[in-house]
């Protein structure tokens, strides 16, 4: 673990305007020199051409070529992590996200907790912590032992998974291993939960005001969840009452822990069919006019730039046929967790899809990411998740 600067990295000229506006990224073209040579992760130093000291960060070998941890100089070791961690921990804790109905919240997001790279989610006493930088990851063991000594002594144990490595299994960092899966409780709602084997560290927790506002509609309604994952959707609707729930993933082990949800919360999986298929294809064959409540949640269609247009298209189509199948008078909600995708993309291929369709839809709410996900204004990048609650007439 390297907590010493290797490396001076010099912007040219015109190329610190985003620094000064406390953008955490630095791309490769404002580079104007680098003095020395640092490796993957290592911190280095940012200066303008006038030798002024900019910023301390990760080094990357890619595009963004720096993360920074810090627009002062200062030294990036246990006290500064314990200073980041005391300071997300109360920011969730003044949001009331800790209580008797609800011990599941992400405590870092990267560049709105001024840590990029760095993801850490919060598990009734579990910590996951997931790695998007080679930085972040050479520093584990100094995150680790930082959070076991703040967060009111919450945490018992630690975990880490790395995006960095073929291998994505979790690995314990501290304290001692929890049986998998491990119940969480979530708005009252309880949920297994398996970072082992799940995808990014288990749960979908930027999704849990969503969750609770389709609860809200769901009373006496035939919900039919796509992309459902471990049916995260599909247990809000039955706690909201709803007639019926059908939940679609392609990945049958996400249906399997999808049912055990639902039975973990009292209600009954036989009656509420858990279905493992591809999402386009059940939309494609399904009768019209036999949900009332349509949730398209897919993964993300374009995670590059380039990606962009084919996503766009992508997400034309699914809304269309959905929009095509729902209820008069029903209710759509649906995502699109691309962050290259902005919301005006993202609203034109839903106009469009509804174009296609043939349907008249009103927008009811635009929805996002939960609290714990909030993004920092001075990085527009971290706005991935956008939503929509739309009125199918």
């Amino acid at each position: 673990m390297n907590t010493e600067v290797t490396a001076r990295i010099i912007l040219r000229t015109g190329k610190i305007e985003s620094i000064n506006r406390f953008h955490p990224w630095v791309f490769s073209g404002a580079v104007k020199r680098i003095e020395g040579t640092p490796e993957n992760g290592d911190l280095v130093e940012l200066y303008d051409n006038h030798d002024h000291f900019l910023a301390l960060g990760h080094y990357n070998e890619g595009s963004i070529i720096a993360r920074i941890l810090s627009f002062e100089k200062t030294q990036i070791n246990e006290d500064f992590f314990k200073a980041k961690f005391e300071k997300a921990w109360n920011y969730r804790k003044n949001l009331g996200l800790l209580n008797e109905s609800n011990n599941v919240f992400r405590l870092i997001h990267g560049e709105a907790d001024e840590l990029p790279g760095l993801i850490i989610d919060f598990y009734n006493g579990a910590v996951v912590l997931e790695f998007h930088s080679k930085g972040m990851e050479l520093l584990s063991q100094i995150i680790a032992k930082a959070l076991s000594e703040t967060c009111d002594s919450q945490i018992k144990t630690i975990v880490s998974k790395s995006k960095n490595t073929k291998e994505d299994k979790a690995k314990l960092e501290y304290g001692n291993a929890i049986e998998m899966p491990h119940i969480i409780t979530e708005f009252g709602n309880k949920f297994y939960v398996n970072w082992d084997d799940g995808q990014k560290t288990g749960f979908f927790i930027d999704q849990r005001d969503n969750r609770q506002l389709l609860k809200m509609y769901s009373e006496n309604k035939n919900v039919l969840n796509m992309f459902g994952y471990t049916g995260g959707f599909s247990v809000y609707a039955l706690a909201g009452k709803a007639k019926q729930v059908t939940t679609v993933d392609s990945s049958e082990k996400a249906i399997e822990l999808c049912r055990k949800n639902i039975e973990l919360n009292n209600f009954d999986s036989t009656q509420n069919h858990c279905i493992a298929e591809d999402a386009l294809d059940f939309l494609k064959n399904m009768p019209n006019d036999k949900y009332d409540i349509i949730v398209l949640d897919p993964p993300a269609y374009a995670k590059r730039s380039d990606a962009r247009h084919n996503a766009i298209q992508g997400y034309k189509r699914l809304n269309a046929e959905a929009l095509c199948k729902i209820n008069k008078n029903g209710l759509l909600f649906t995502y699109s967790c691309s962050q290259v995708v902005e919301q005006n993309h993202f609203l034109g291929a839903v106009t469009a899809a509804a174009i296609s369709a043939k349907r008249r839809i009103k927008i009811i709410k635009q929805l996002t990411q939960a609290s714990c996900h909030a993004h920092s204004i001075f990085h527009p990048e971290g706005f991935y998740l956008k939503g929509l609650m739309l009125f199918v007439e």
